[in-house]
């Protein structure tokens, strides 16, 4: 292709020099004369003066066109407002701006995506993160407000800036404002997966576990979240249900029937639970139905074996002691090193006042596992049995055990103590 310009080209110029030849040197020779007259205006001159004034006056129209495009066309380099111009701000402005957002910088932030978010035709992205710098300057109302811009300019992304003011509000602390905000777009949009996602995290950090659970079936059925976080999930409100219906009221008849109430809604599935169990059981024993807690925790244990909740087993009187004593100590055929196991059987024969016996039984657990709860235990029995030396030795031992679980703390020395 270029070869054919420069063909081209030459081509140009040899007619043109012929063209000289043959048709300007005989003109050369002629100058010619030119005349115009209009109503009292008069000009003349000769015919090459004419044309190249004619020459002159067309470059001078061009150059004065090119001009004025220059000035008003977007793409001129010569006007400082072009929407070239306009672009290169905001790419400038958005790009710092973003760099202080990430950075922390939130003020700079705040004056940077505001700027560019003025300037852009989409300015979505730049009203949220400009409200997301002034809310970490606790400027909420201007927070607020930049929102609000950002749906007036792009009403299309009302889901969007509904999201994200949810999440500025839960991060001032206003959990009934973003609850508001959510369950409205959840109304307008019930099937979306970032609704619903909001909706279960609000719902598990303010504890409404029954919204939890009646958002269960949307979560599942939008498959916002994976398999086995939905079952952690379920399994965490149900928890906390139980949890709560065991304080429902002062009443303890009245937690009771509650609680018994919760217990029912759930699924057989749930119910061979090992952790919903315990938490069920662990509130009927506070609640006083022991009997039903021991019934209930001896049925499952007789087909599946929990270590939590045999070391439960052993805290609960059941309406028959003698018959519970012999169930756990039928679990030892498979289990006779469990020190879990033999800590229950410690207690079981405790209550059943059986004191050499569960001594035994006591003893055999520390020799498994030195755990404070069994020292403790054995303490108690040998101080009633008048062995106080060894009694004290066990509470020491127990207390040094519970002490090498907790956070290890700098205690200040006694001569610092004394001034």
């Amino acid at each position: 292709m270029k070869r054919l310009y420069w063909w081209l080209l030459i081509l140009a110029l040899l007619v043109g020099v012929a063209s000289l030849v043959l048709f300007g040197l005989p003109l050369a020779e002629h100058k010619g004369y030119v005349l115009i007259a209009f109503q009292g205006f008069r000009y003349e001159s000769s015919l090459w003066a004419f044309v190249a004034l004619i020459l002159v006056l067309g470059w001078l129209v061009y150059l004065l066109r090119w001009s004025l495009r220059a000035l008003v066309t977007s793409g001129s380099l010569l006007n400082p407002w072009s929407r070239l111009h306009s672009r290169r701000r905001v790419r400038l402005a958005s790009e710092q701006g973003f760099l202080d957002l990430a950075e922390g910088r939130w003020a700079r932030a705040l004056r940077h995506l505001k700027q560019a978010a003025y300037n852009s035709p989409q300015p979505l992205s730049y009203y949220l993160g400009a409200a997301q710098a002034a809310n970490q300057l606790g400027q909420y109302e201007d927070s607020d407000g930049l929102l609000e811009q950002a749906l007036n300019r792009q009403p299309q992304a009302e889901l969007a800036i509904a999201l994200q003011h949810a999440e500025l509000q839960l991060a001032r602390g206003h959990t009934e404002a973003a609850l508001e905000t959510l369950q409205a777009m959840r109304a307008r949009h019930p099937h979306h997966h970032l609704v619903l996602r909001q909706l279960q995290q609000l719902y598990r950090q303010s504890a409404d576990w029954s919204a939890l659970l009646g958002l269960l079936p949307d979560l599942r059925k939008e498959k916002a979240l994976g398999n086995a976080e939905l079952s952690e999930l379920e399994r965490q409100a149900w928890r906390g249900r139980l949890l709560q219906a065991g304080h429902a009221s002062g009443d303890a008849p009245a937690s009771l029937a509650a609680l018994q109430q919760t217990w029912r809604a759930m699924s057989t599935a749930q119910h061979q639970e090992p952790e919903l169990l315990a938490v069920y059981a662990e509130q009927l024993r506070q609640l006083g139905a022991e009997g039903e807690a021991e019934e209930l925790l001896r049925q499952y244990l007789k087909q599946h074996y929990d270590v939590a909740l045999v070391r439960l087993y052993g805290l609960l009187h059941g309406r028959d002691p003698g018959r519970q004593l012999q169930v756990a100590e039928s679990w030892l055929k498979q289990h006779a090193n469990d020190a879990a196991l033999l800590l229950t059987l410690g207690r079981l024969c405790l209550h059943s006042q059986l004191w050499g016996k569960a001594r035994d039984y006591l003893e055999s657990s520390l020799t498994f596992q030195r755990h404070p709860e069994t020292c403790s235990e054995l303490a108690r029995l040998l101080a009633q049995l008048g062995e106080l030396e060894r009694s004290n030795s066990l509470y020491q031992e127990g207390l040094h055990l519970l002490d090498a679980r907790l956070c290890p703390v700098a205690l200040p020395a006694l001569n610092e103590m004394n001034h």
